[in-house]
């Protein structure tokens, strides 16, 4: 007796329907390397990174670590964050905030002994506060032969006492004054050094090993920091250490809060992947953090808690942050909607990273 086996055939429909998003996906995937390699041969030096719901789609490094030893880049290499590290900042701000220990919407003057009233820890939060930019105040009278940190600067603020810039809640104005101020009120809260606090509470618990806020000569012990470049009179790219540009790294060396992470791309995706859990804070202190700011006049302020806010016609929410010191300039672009992941790490300002951008963000839109 002969048994009929039935075989369970695709539907062609759906066989099509594969296969069509396979051939768009790899389309996409051409695109961003077409875009990689067209920026590395511009003289582009960098990685990118992109995901899927934390799964890298694409991944590449191209220039070097070091021009002048012509060390090639890793994906794995070790950047200067800049600002991006403001998003750490507003991240301790939002723990000590769910832990009591601090509010929303109290006073900075609470706090710290400033010259400032009326401010708000949402107004620092949201660069809403109009302080004045403490840099030039350092600028102008600190003496550069020493290493300054926030009680420096909160010492020469109140010494010097630079006018308010406009009225808290006025108006939008990046601030890095208010995220030094941020830092100082979590050391306060918490009578923790804000560096530690920051491995404890965040860069451990996460897994994000290479991740830290690093003195100069930390950062000189890390074989593969990718250090910033930046070109000379001869149009060479050299350390941008070497130029004047870069003098106040090392003397605000101490500073915390505004700057001084470094990390990876795949620790940045680690972090990425906690801001879709309640590991760190809740759902509801994410909502609040990705929410744009009411203004005095009503109207809104596109800046939550340490992410520039956005709407992609095809993506939905976007949050996002850029982060530039001399010799980098980089980019997380977070597409919560949709969970993909763009991440452009630069150690040499090149012009073509604009174009490069354009290109990902693109290929993602049309994923």
């Amino acid at each position: 007796m002969k048994i009929l086996i039935k075989k369970k055939i695709m539907p062609f429909t759906l066989v099509m329907l594969l296969w069509g998003f396979g051939q768009l996906v790899y389309a996409q995937k051409s695109k961003m390397e077409e875009a990689m390699n067209k920026a590395e041969a511009s003289g582009f030096s960098g990685v990118v990174w992109v995901a899927h719901q934390g799964k890298p789609i694409f991944t590449k490094a191209v220039g070097f670590r070091s021009f002048e030893n012509q060390i090639p880049l890793q994906t794995s290499d070790v950047f200067e964050m800049a600002s991006i590290s403001k998003q750490f900042t507003a991240m301790l701000v939002m723990m000590c905030i769910e832990k009591g220990l601090l509010g929303v919407d109290d006073l900075a003057e609470t706090y710290l002994d400033i010259p400032y009233t009326g401010i708000s820890v949402k107004n620092l939060l949201t660069h809403t506060s109009g302080l004045p930019d403490y840099q030039a105040v350092m600028d102008k009278h600190w003496d550069k032969s020493k290493i300054a940190g926030n009680p420096d600067i909160l010492e020469y603020l109140r010494r010097y006492n630079p006018p308010m810039e406009f009225q808290p809640g006025e108006k939008y104005e990046y601030s890095n004054t208010g995220y030094v101020l941020l830092a100082s009120i979590v050391e306060k809260v918490t009578g923790r050094d804000f560096v530690e606090l920051s491995r404890e509470w965040i860069f451990k618990p996460l897994g994000m090993s290479d991740t830290d806020i690093r003195t100069l000569d930390e950062k000189a012990k890390i074989p593969n920091f990718a250090a910033g470049h930046q070109m000379d009179e001869s149009g060479q790219f050299v350390n941008a250490n070497k130029f004047h540009s870069s003098d106040y790294t090392v003397w605000l060396g101490n500073r915390k809060g505004p700057g001084r992470v470094s990390s990876t791309a795949a620790d940045l995706m680690k972090w990425d992947r906690a801001l879709y859990t309640t590991g760190l804070v809740s759902t509801d202190m994410l909502d609040l953090a990705y929410s744009s700011f009411v203004l005095n006049d009503g109207s809104l302020s596109n800046y939550g808690f340490g992410w520039d806010l956005s709407e992609d016609p095809k993506m939905g929410k976007v949050v996002s942050h850029t982060g530039s010191n001399p010799g980098y300039s980089n980019l997380i672009v977070r597409y919560i909607d949709k969970d993909f992941t763009f991440i452009m790490l630069n150690n040499n300002e090149h012009e073509s990273r604009t174009d490069l951008e354009k290109s990902i963000r693109e290929a993602i839109a049309n994923w």
